[in-house]
């Protein structure tokens, strides 16, 4: 909003220095600024508020605890992850195009699962009921989500010429066209048949994703403003015809705008580690962690490099293939042997390493690393032919 104000006031009475709000990285810089400034200031606030509201994380005890012993962290305050929506969303709406499509749509998507994600919090910590939201409610609000991000995506106006169309590296013209069977009728568009199907389940995904991750002091917000940095890389070289002319890559006018939410993602995440950092004085709950998935996976679907995501996002990613494998198996050899066999020693991916005695904190700052190097590995890729 404030944007639009300023670019008003540039063109009706032309203040010097009023025109360096036009320019992506500007707004973009003062989207991050806004942001840290809301985790570090305003964050402290809401924690106090939650401290007197008592809403602290409720740890399992005795035998429903696992192998690993979080007792101490009783009654640390949760929801954390409004400091983080506030922040991310407030500095977007300030200081980014909100009408334009690319904008509005990450917004949507972002708050929408964290919409669900403070309902689940609530019913744990407020109504005491440790159940939460039903599973199958916040997979209908992810499915609805990605049906939603979706449809818009093929068929709105904006992306007439591009919804079929992804990156995809290592190929001759590093596209992949999803309209992959409309050859075989007549050349009839029939590529929404696996795309929005696509969209519903990397944003399904991902936002279980980052939610299996938040396990540690600082773990998903760390690593998610990492993918964040990649992110805001990706989306300025889709919206620069310069950049993507050199780079070869697929031009998305306005796609440049998503830097002013990447950046305030980011900003946003690394102030909330301010209070989240080991030993962590707030958790983001649900609140956070399923909103924060929700954003990566739009926003990655926004450039077309959804496909990239296994690397970019390879903690997400490992982490949950870690489940994955951790509950098959187990069912498996039940199955077979009548006693169930783990392939680690504890799933997710980061309770392994916890398990076999390595501190918590050296597990978070190990999985940061790993993701700068993912990230960088990322972009490297785009120069790769």
């Amino acid at each position: 909003m404030l944007y639009y104000l300023l670019t008003w006031l540039e063109r009706e009475f032309q203040p010097p220095g009023f025109q360096a709000f036009e320019f992506i990285t500007v707004r973009a810089s003062l989207a991050a600024i806004t942001a840290l400034f809301i985790s570090l200031i305003i964050g402290r606030r809401i924690i106090r508020w939650l401290e007197r509201q008592q809403i602290g994380e409720k740890i399992r005890e005795g035998e429903d605890a696992g192998a690993v012993d979080h007792s101490h962290k009783a009654g640390t305050p949760t929801m954390g992850g409004l400091i983080i929506l506030f922040a991310v969303l407030g500095s977007t709406i300030l200081w980014g195009a909100i009408g334009e499509v690319y904008v509005w749509l990450i917004v949507v998507a972002t708050a929408w699962m964290g919409a669900f994600g403070f309902a689940d919090d609530y019913i744990k910590v407020v109504k005491r009921d440790k159940s939460g939201l039903p599973a199958r409610i916040k997979l209908i609000g992810q499915v609805t989500l990605g049906l939603f991000v979706g449809c818009v995506l093929y068929f709105h106006p904006v992306f007439r010429e591009i919804h079929t169309l992804t990156y995809l590296p290592f190929v001759a013209d590093e596209t992949l066209d999803y309209n992959l069977f409309g050859h075989w009728f007549g050349g009839v568009d029939l590529g929404w048949l696996i795309y929005i199907p696509v969209v519903v389940f990397i944003i399904t995904a991902l936002s279980n994703a980052v939610n299996l991750t938040d396990g540690l002091d600082g773990l998903a917000a760390g690593v998610t403003g990492i993918v964040a940095l990649g992110l805001t890389a990706l989306a300025y070289i889709a919206g620069n015809a310069v950049f993507a002319g050199f780079l070869n890559e697929m031009m998305l006018p306005g796609a440049g705008e998503l830097t002013v939410f990447s950046t305030a993602l980011a900003a946003a995440c690394f102030g909330f580690l301010w209070y989240n950092g080991y030993p962590a004085q707030v958790f983001m709950g649900d609140t956070g962690a399923l909103s924060l998935g929700a954003a990566v996976g739009t926003m990655t679907l926004l450039v077309r490099k959804e496909l990239l995501l296994p690397l970019l996002a390879a903690v997400f990613f490992l982490e949950s293939v870690s489940v994955i494998i951790q509950t098959t198996w187990f069912r498996h050899t039940r199955r077979k042997t009548g006693t169930g066999r783990r392939v680690f020693r504890m799933a997710p991916l980061h309770h392994h390493f916890e398990v076999g005695g390595m501190h918590e904190a050296k597990i978070v700052v190990r999985f940061w690393l790993v993701t700068a190097f993912t990230v960088i590995a990322t972009l490297l890729i785009l120069r790769i032919r």
